[in-house]
């Protein structure tokens, strides 16, 4: 069974700085492209980052440099390390998982909260 546990969300003010952790199982971590997607109340659901065995990384464009990505497949772990946080990132933040090798599955983390306060 495959499982992606997203921890690290929180309660930070402007300027802050947060990390996310996901834990993955279940998978073959190299075989898949990890990262972090977002979804803001009435919004819909956007790529953040996401990055490969090969450090092929995927960015949106509001990251802006204040994001970084991160992997270690030894430990099937995927870090989003955020810095200067701004009001307009409080979302749910989602641990995503596209396979990219032997075959074309794709898995969710059920989500972990982030709010910046102003």
């Amino acid at each position: 069974q495959v499982q992606l546990v997203e921890s690290g969300g929180g309660l930070v003010q402007s300027g802050g700085s947060l990390r996310l952790s996901c834990a993955a199982s279940g998978i073959t971590s190299t075989f898949y492209a990890l990262g972090w997607y977002r979804q803001a109340p009435g919004k819909q659901r956007e790529l953040v980052m996401t990055t490969t065995a090969g450090n092929e990384i995927n960015v949106a464009d509001f990251v802006q440099g204040r994001f970084s990505v991160s992997r270690d497949d030894y430990k099937s772990e995927v870090y989003l390390q955020m810095n200067s946080l701004q009001p307009e990132d409080t979302a749910l933040y989602f641990c995503y998982a596209r396979q990219i090798r032997f075959g074309t599955r794709e898995y969710w983390g059920r989500g972990t909260q982030v709010t910046v306060s102003s």
